[in-house]
């Protein structure tokens, strides 16, 4: 696997490009990255549902180092829930991917002081390249483009479970039904609802991952309005 990864591009949609803030609660940003990863590994055929649990099934790195250190980490810990493991892999994720971000130039790291005492970090952009291909993939799934790939529909259903509809900026018509499109895409890769382990292994962990992040978005957040 090589490219931007699912937990980078959710990440880049919800930080401002001019002052390098985030503009959704970071709760559900970081909550949303960790299923990133979680979806990115069980799409890379890594881990997958059994028993109740996500476990690792192979190994093999996938040379994206974010995605990788999670991988890393299921392997020496004992199988989870999908809830559990969203829980435990939000801690320090966003640092991890934002200094990823960092060291290839993608966004600029800016320290500032507060108050005059707190240290506070923006991370405005730099090269726009990564972030414009994810919102042209998404423009296309939501305003009738040809049917998206895997992973823009993975993406397109972790923007939908955190909330995330107003960063991508659209109006007029094509603002309306967002949530709806959003929800189409979902049920049409298999992402949401129920799929047997018997036609997929894929989908039911998904599935699984996408339900206790908008589980864990409504307990911090209250339900959506």
């Amino acid at each position: 696997m090589t490219g931007v990864a699912l937990a980078e591009e959710l990440l880049l949609l919800a930080y401002d490009d001019e002052t390098g803030r985030a503009t959704m609660p970071r709760i559900s940003l970081d909550l949303g990255m960790a299923a990133a990863v979680l979806v990115e590994l069980a799409l890379a055929g890594r881990i997958a549902y059994a028993d109740g649990n996500l476990a690792v099934t192979d190994p093999t790195p996938t040379g994206e180092p974010i995605v990788d250190g999670v991988l890393d980490r299921m392997a020496a810990e004992a199988p989870h829930s999908p809830a559990s493991w969203v829980q435990r892999l939000r801690h320090g994720l966003r640092d991890r991917i934002l200094g990823d971000l960092v060291g290839r130039g993608v966004v600029r790291d800016v320290e500032e002081t507060e108050l005059g005492f707190i240290v506070v970090h923006r991370y405005p952009m730099v090269d726009p390249t990564v972030e414009q291909d994810t919102r042209r993939r998404l423009a296309e799934a939501l305003t009738g483009g040809p049917a998206p790939d895997e992973r823009t529909a993975a993406l397109a259903t972790l923007v939908a479970a955190v909330r995330m509809e107003p960063a991508l900026g659209l109006d007029g018509d094509d603002a309306r039904g967002v949530e709806k499109r959003l929800a189409e895409i979902a049920g049409g890769a298999g992402f949401s609802g129920t799929v047997s382990t018997e036609d997929s292994v894929v989908r039911p962990s998904v599935s699984l991952v996408v339900l206790a992040l908008g589980q864990a978005v409504d307990a911090a957040l209250g339900p959506r309005r």
